[in-house]
């Protein structure tokens, strides 16, 4: 049974996927008070576009890493640019399929570390280099964290270090702050993938 404070949180997780899903596939998503809007789905184009100069990207990794950043993370033949601690100031502008690749690994390695090997690395998690891909590695994501959630009880809740995910400080928070803090982690980087959509949506001045 889910712990009751459990399913507000599982609530609010199941629909800022939903949202991001429809965000980025169309053909309509939620606007947010129950109406759809009509959306296109997202191109490989739209997934790769660097919106400034010096981004940081997914990129094939015999090209190796973009500005500012030191490697590719991931697996497969693309790569995330990533750098090591500490990150160059001010952060790099991040593209739709950084952030994508980013929420992908994060839910994937978090799910593993709380109900899966505990072993995945990032260096385990291949890097999607086209929307088709990404999209399929997000949904795969969120499913693996939400079954890792179903598997917890009210105890498990309130451990200390439930999760050994090695990127954060899960293994120094209870386990519920750590779920509030992955739908907080979907909620903005969703927010920040919207954004960028419409961007590129009027990146050619009406008229023109």
């Amino acid at each position: 049974m889910t712990p009751p404070r459990l399913t507000p949180l599982l609530d609010q997780f199941d629909f800022a996927c939903a949202r991001l899903t429809g965000r980025l596939t169309g053909p309509v998503t939620d606007s947010g008070d129950g109406c759809d809007t009509e959306v296109p789905a997202m191109t490989d184009d739209e997934y790769l576009w660097e919106p400034v100069p010096g981004c940081w990207s997914v990129r094939p990794r015999a090209d190796g890493p973009g500005p500012r950043a030191t490697l590719l993370a991931g697996a497969g033949p693309f790569g995330r640019d990533a750098a090591a601690y500490p990150h160059p100031w001010p952060p790099p502008f991040t593209t739709i399929a950084w952030r994508l690749s980013h929420l992908s690994e994060m839910l994937t390695l978090r799910a593993d570390h709380t109900a899966g090997s505990r072993r995945l690395t990032r260096d385990d998690h291949p890097v999607p280099g086209d929307r088709d891909a990404a999209v399929a590695a997000f949904r795969a994501g969120a499913a693996a964290w939400r079954k890792a959630l179903l598997g917890v009880d009210d105890t498990a809740l309130d451990t200390v270090g439930l999760c050994t995910y090695p990127h954060g400080s899960d293994a120094e928070e209870h386990f519920i702050d750590i779920v509030w803090w992955v739908n907080q982690e979907v909620l903005h980087h969703g927010a920040e993938i919207a954004l960028i959509r419409d961007l590129y949506r009027e990146r050619t001045p009406r008229g023109h």
